[in-house]
């Protein structure tokens, strides 16, 4: 093999390893981002510092990607049945098993060691995210509403980002959480409805089946949730005009999802999921500009 041929070669297993971890389509990690770096700013009371501001951004994509990995291998059977999904990289076989397994322990592995620069609380509960994420691929079999599990998986972040900064998770902590659980349910239960026809077709359990004609008032209804409970909690620890100003946003932008699902549209739904990480940058500058006029 020449130079360039082995180059040539090298480029298309890049490409293909990219395609894996979704890298053209941020979306995912920055639903998970946002969240998080709120998290930090609260716990904080403001800028949290360059070196936790890093470890959780690189950490968050490294442990999205990981996480596509992980959810390709274990759905490559039911991705080839799927309009959507048919042609990721391990379902058409350009990309192998192992091949996809182990960029996703070399992924969790620099994740991983990104959190051994925080504290031991931070640490452990890294370790309990990462066993949620390995769990939640295989939930889709077993469980009526996985996105419920995934919800859980994409909240784990506000109780280590307050770990990481005051070394300890406190019940404001939980409470945030909730009220992310309900943000991805709503969000993840809108990328469902993209695949139900096929997830029907091939007995795949998802959220958006198992509400069935009950699913946009859910959704809506866990959009509202999340802006009450974040609401209430983030007044209680003395936000206000910037994150209330935040929150009408946020709820301009749900009127809007609603008018994208109601008519449950393939291509409705998932620009409503596309358009999700809108409403967490919302959330996270509210809270920014909060903690500057605070100061």
């Amino acid at each position: 093999m020449t130079f360039l041929s082995a180059m040539s070669a090298a480029r298309t297993r890049l490409a293909l390893y990219l395609d894996l971890i979704r890298w053209s389509r941020p979306a995912g990690w920055l639903l998970l981002l946002w969240p998080t770096l709120s998290a930090l700013w609260i716990a904080a009371g403001g800028f949290p510092g360059w070196r936790l501001l890093t470890v959780f951004t690189l950490g968050t994509i490294l442990m999205r990607s990981a996480g596509c990995c992980v959810n390709d291998v274990a759905d490559r059977e039911f991705d080839r049945h799927v309009k959507r999904t048919a042609q990721r990289p391990v379902t058409t076989g350009a990309v192998t098993v192992r091949e996809a397994l182990t960029l996703a322990a070399v992924l969790a592995a620099a994740a991983f060691g990104l959190v051994l620069l925080t504290n031991a609380v931070t640490i452990v509960w890294s370790v309990a995210a990462l066993a949620i994420t390995v769990i939640y691929p295989f939930a889709k079999r077993y469980v009526s509403m996985p996105q419920a599990v995934l919800g859980v998986a994409f909240s784990f972040g506000i109780p280590m980002a307050f770990a990481a900064v005051t070394n300890e998770v406190p019940v404001l902590a939980a409470w945030l959480l909730l009220g992310n659980w309900c943000w991805v349910l709503a969000y993840d239960t809108e990328y469902a409805m993209v695949d139900r026809d096929d997830d029907l077709r091939i007995g795949m359990k998802t959220s958006a089946i198992t509400l069935g004609r009950f699913d946009v008032a859910v959704v809506l209804a866990c959009y509202l949730a999340l802006v009450l409970i974040w609401g209430v909690a983030l007044v209680g620890q003395g936000f206000g005009m910037p994150l209330g100003c935040a929150l009408l946003l946020v709820l301009a932008q749900v009127a809007w999802h609603g008018q994208m699902i109601r008519g449950r549209t393939r291509d409705g739904c998932f620009r409503a999921f596309r358009l999700n990480h809108w409403i967490g940058l919302t959330l996270f500058a509210g809270i920014v500009v909060d903690t500057l006029l605070r100061k």
